[in-house]
């Protein structure tokens, strides 16, 4: 019979201890390399990222505030370039895109995938070749395909019958031929939370391999006089850390790639393995670097093609928060400390920030963990477990759930969370009124803005009894 308290670990008789995964530091003040940017460090105390401390930043910007080196960004973009050369690699704008982005996406010779017709306006803005554009979504309307198609877009990935429908009328009104990829929903549960795992059966996304609507829609994708299809897509979901779900992935689009060849006749060309490769947010994680997963994603696929007797197709993936989310660090202000008894004795200490789930939903949505460091001094005292939460009106208004700081934090201190540049900005909301944090580019010593701070005009904009 168990003997934990019903609320869980945080009152069980000892008081606080924390998951079994974080352990205290004998240093609060020190970084743990893996969980930051590449350039990030401290000198005396302060966090300096891309050559500029962050409190310079904070005193010319404010707070919250995402601070994105831009070195790490490109390198972290290379790395996938130069790992997976005979791959296309694109990148994922739906972890983070703005037209600043988008340039440095092309600049380091990757291609680009959307998902929405906002996230094709920032790419075209940003004069991004449509050629190397990828366009996904599982609800793409008439307008936005057509767009899309006039944009003269690279490939557009179709998701159901509907689509690929509108997309034959669209060519044939316009007179064009469109390539397309079939995505195929391969029945694989990936290891990781039920929200960002996508190749399951039972969701939204994709044609099912096992029930035969994916053999279907190659068909009806063959039939269409308009469209070109060049592959079977595939994506089983976000922060994965192992390959053995894409094993099992690539071994069944594999095999309906090897049917198509002899029951249909056509030798389709490529294939894309999606992307959702795992960052470290805490101690816990242990990602792979792009070398290791090249090897291992190309193994893969070689076994599997040489398993079937065919020939290998050209082979796309599709990082996003692999390459962006360690580049970015917020940076909040402390506004209060608040020390909680709990039943049984323990404390527990509420550090509450000027931002919160208007910035970072993803604790709140999918019971996501963080680090954090204190920002701007060193401290001399020990350290303390901490929740570090956010000033909206939820309980469940969490930044970080659990990390030990230096218990003198207190009113007025910086703290900066790491591994935030994946959806956090993508993803903000104007909830309980927020005004957005703007996006602080740091490179070699100088800051720039590319993305502002919302302003209060900005909310009322749109408002039209303002």
């Amino acid at each position: 019979m168990s003997t934990t308290h019903e609320a869980g670990w945080a009152h069980a008789p000892g008081g606080l201890r924390g998951p079994s995964w974080l352990r205290e530091p004998a240093d609060p003040n020190a970084l743990v390399p893996s969980l930051w940017s590449g350039t990030a460090h401290k000198v005396d105390g302060d966090l300096v990222v891309g050559g500029m401390a962050v409190a310079d930043v904070v005193a010319e910007h404010n707070t919250p505030a995402y601070v994105l080196d831009e070195a790490d960004f490109r390198a972290r973009a290379r790395a996938f370039r130069e790992a997976f050369a005979a791959y296309d690699v694109f990148y994922a704008g739906k972890a983070f895109l703005c037209t600043e982005v988008a340039r440095w996406v092309a600049q380091e010779g990757l291609n680009l995938d959307v998902c929405s017709a906002g996230e094709l306006t920032v790419a075209l803005r940003a004069g991004f070749d449509p050629a190397r554009i990828g366009y996904h979504g599982n609800n793409k309307t008439h307008p936005e395909l057509r767009r899309a198609v006039d944009a003269g877009v690279g490939r557009i990935v179709v998701d159901s019958f509907d689509e690929i429908e509108r997309l034959t009328r669209i060519t044939a009104d316009l007179g064009r031929t469109q390539t397309v990829m079939v995505r195929v929903t391969a029945g694989v549960e990936a290891h990781t939370h039920e929200y960002i795992s996508t190749a399951n059966e039972d969701q939204k996304f994709g044609f099912s391999i096992n029930h035969g609507d994916a053999f279907r829609a190659v068909q009806a994708v063959l039939a269409a006089p308009g469209l070109e299809l060049a592959g079977l897509h595939s994506h089983i979901g976000s922060q994965i850390f192992v390959t053995s779900g894409f094993e099992v992935a690539a071994r069944r689009v594999l095999a309906l790639h090897a049917r198509v060849s002899e029951e249909l006749g056509v030798e389709l060309p490529e294939m894309d393995l999606g992307g959702g490769y795992g960052i470290a947010y805490t101690t816990q994680d242990d990602p792979s670097d792009p070398a290791q997963l090249a090897t291992e994603m190309t193994k893969i696929v070689e076994h599997e093609c040489r398993a079937l007797g065919i020939a290998q197709p050209r082979l796309s993936i599709e990082p996003g928060r692999a390459i962006v989310g360690p580049a970015v660090c917020t940076v909040y202000t402390v506004g209060t400390v608040k020390p909680v008894t709990l039943d049984g004795g323990a404390v527990r200490t509420y550090v509450s920030v000027d931002g919160g789930m208007s910035d970072n939903i993803r604790t709140a949505l999918y019971d996501a963990d963080y680090s954090c460091t204190l920002a701007a001094r060193t401290s001399e005292a020990p350290p303390v477990l901490v929740r570090v939460v956010g000033k909206h009106c939820e309980a469940g208004d969490i930044v970080v759930r659990d990390e030990f700081l230096p218990g003198d934090v207190a009113p007025g201190d910086l703290l900066a969370v790491p591994g935030t540049g994946a959806y956090c900005r993508s993803m903000a909301s104007n909830y309980n009124h927020a005004l957005r944090p703007p996006v602080i580019a740091v490179r070699d010593g100088e800051a720039r803005v590319i993305v502002r701070r919302e302003t209060e005009d900005d909310l009322l904009a749109t408002d039209v009894g303002a």
